[in-house]
């Protein structure tokens, strides 16, 4: 279960992020960037914050 919030809470931020450098403003490319490189980062090193903080609330696996 947790796997499944994470892929959807990196998917939105990366669609939200590209629809806000579209019609917004470019800068919104650098969260796109930090939310691929946190993604990045938790492939290698098997640390996730957002999966600390669901298993504080008590999310099942």
């Amino acid at each position: 279960m947790k796997d499944r919030i994470i892929r959807a809470f990196a998917g939105t931020f990366i669609l939200t992020s590209l629809l806000l450098a579209h019609y917004i403003d470019s800068n919104w490319y650098w969260f796109t960037a930090f939310v691929g490189a946190n993604l990045l980062q938790s492939s290698i090193t098997k640390w996730c914050l957002l999966e600390v903080i669901l298993t504080k609330l008590g999310v099942q696996d």
